[in-house]
């Protein structure tokens, strides 16, 4: 069991990064500590490797609390096609963002 706090961004609607309770950003990599700097603390839970969450298993977040020191959840590749279209979704399912691919769109 152990106490898990969650963030979500504004920067990327539907992504949230779940923590150990205290544990700072300080130890994630560059790029998740950039998109969650000034996030908003969403929940915080005790978390037990039985305990079902809305898309994961406790014992999956804990796992990766365990190997990453973090946990990041992204939203399904649909949701993100019903708020972006059907382009972007294309690209968040092969891990791109329209920059990345030279679209130029800002907004993603």
């Amino acid at each position: 069991m152990r106490l898990v706090e969650v963030f979500k961004t504004s920067r990327k609607p539907g992504a949230y990064l779940y923590l150990e309770r205290g544990k700072g950003f300080d130890g994630l990599p560059e790029g998740l500590r950039e998109l969650f700097e000034g996030a908003e603390l969403a929940l915080s839970l005790t978390l037990t490797p039985e305990r079902s969450l809305a898309r994961y298993s406790g014992a999956q977040v804990l796992g990766a609390l365990d190997t990453q020191g973090y946990f990041l959840q992204l939203p399904p590749v649909d949701e993100v096609a019903d708020v972006a279209g059907p382009d972007y979704a294309d690209l968040a399912a092969r891990g791109l963002s329209a920059q990345e691919a030279g679209r130029g769109d800002e907004s993603c």
